[in-house]
């Protein structure tokens, strides 16, 4: 049995809302997609939550007008079931405020928020079932969630070095800057990184990239463009930017087994998920050192890299809320490829 919501022209209004971007997918009850929206990145901490929210809201307008809906009117929502998974939203209280904030919006004549790491869990899961895995995203930083069909779940607070975390393409880039400053000065050994790195900027050298992003001339937004040199300079064989690539893949499978054995499924056969773009652009260095790690920790592990766009899953995480069938989790999926 499906659960009872008031009628609206959608079944599911699902949100994806990370770092850099936010994209929205009305969906109807059969699992056909109505419309989808885009706008940018979620970020409360930096923002505020209503101006955060408000980013969201111009991806959900441009889906609703996308899908010849009219303008949202006090009692009549655009969806029976808002699924919103957003990034930043790292602890229980925050995704309860962030509900708040949805809800007050009214796009939704109910509000489920989750963090962003369980969109991926659920795309990468198959059917309609209640999940039962481990997810860990890599991209602009780097979470795990795992989650049982009880309802338990497996997770971190990964907001940063005060909760021990180190990683995604952010981490990755300060880590290459700091071998590279340290071998052009002196102080370390040397890396093709110290002449790698300030040439994807069109830099001569380590202190020219340096002055620049110390003074604003190179914004820091722009550091992720330094995670694919990187894995370049890695795989050329570079030991400093390879022992980096590893620490890398080492975090990941800590990540990934710290979650499976909380949830008591270091021996079963059981789903690990990674995506995130640093895990999905498939460096084998990377890849293939989390999968052998993981073998030794949890032999059992099925280990796979979830292309699907993550809106997918908080769509998933929709229809899971209002009781679909199967056959609705079905088309959805197929819309996504």
């Amino acid at each position: 049995m499906g659960v009872n919501r008031p009628a609206a022209p959608a079944a599911v209004l699902a949100v994806d809302a990370g770092n850099s971007k936010t994209d929205v997918a009305l969906i109807a009850a059969d699992g056909a997609v109505l419309a989808a929206g885009r706008s940018g990145g979620f970020q409360p901490p930096r923002d505020g939550v209503e101006a955060a929210v408000d980013v969201l809201g111009r991806a959900v307008a441009e889906a609703a007008e996308a899908a010849g809906l009219p303008p949202l009117r006090a009692g009549s929502p655009y969806a029976g079931q808002v699924a919103a998974c957003l990034s930043n939203a790292d602890f229980p209280v925050e995704e309860r405020r962030l509900a708040d904030a949805l809800g007050a919006r009214g796009w939704g004549a109910a509000t489920l928020v989750r963090n962003d790491t369980f969109a991926i869990l659920r795309a990468g899961l198959t059917g309609a079932a209640a999940p039962r895995g481990v997810a860990v995203v890599c991209g602009a930083g780097i979470n795990c969630v795992g989650m049982l069909p009880d309802g338990r779940t497996a997770r971190f607070p990964a907001v940063g070095t005060i909760s021990g975390d180190w990683g995604g393409g952010g981490g990755l880039a300060e880590e290459a800057l700091w071998w590279a400053a340290r071998a052009e000065d002196g102080r370390g050994g040397p890396t093709e990184l110290a002449a790698a790195l300030p040439a994807r900027f069109g830099l001569g050298s380590m202190g020219e990239l340096i002055e620049a992003l110390h003074l604003g001339s190179l914004g820091r937004r722009r550091l992720h463009e330094l995670v694919p040199v990187l894995f370049a300079v890695a795989a050329a064989g570079d030991p400093v930017a390879s022992a980096i690539v590893e620490r890398q893949a080492d975090e990941v499978v800590a990540l990934a087994s710290v979650a499976l054995g909380r949830l008591g499924l270091l021996a079963e056969e059981v789903p690990v998920l990674l995506g995130g773009s640093v895990l999905t652009a498939g460096h084998p260095q990377l890849n293939g050192r989390i999968v052998a790690g993981l073998a030794q920790r949890a032999p059992r592990a099925r280990v796979s890299v979830v292309a699907a766009p993550p809106v997918l899953g908080a769509g998933l995480l929709g229809l899971d809320a209002l009781g679909s069938p199967p056959e609705a989790h079905g088309k959805l999926r197929a819309h996504f490829g």
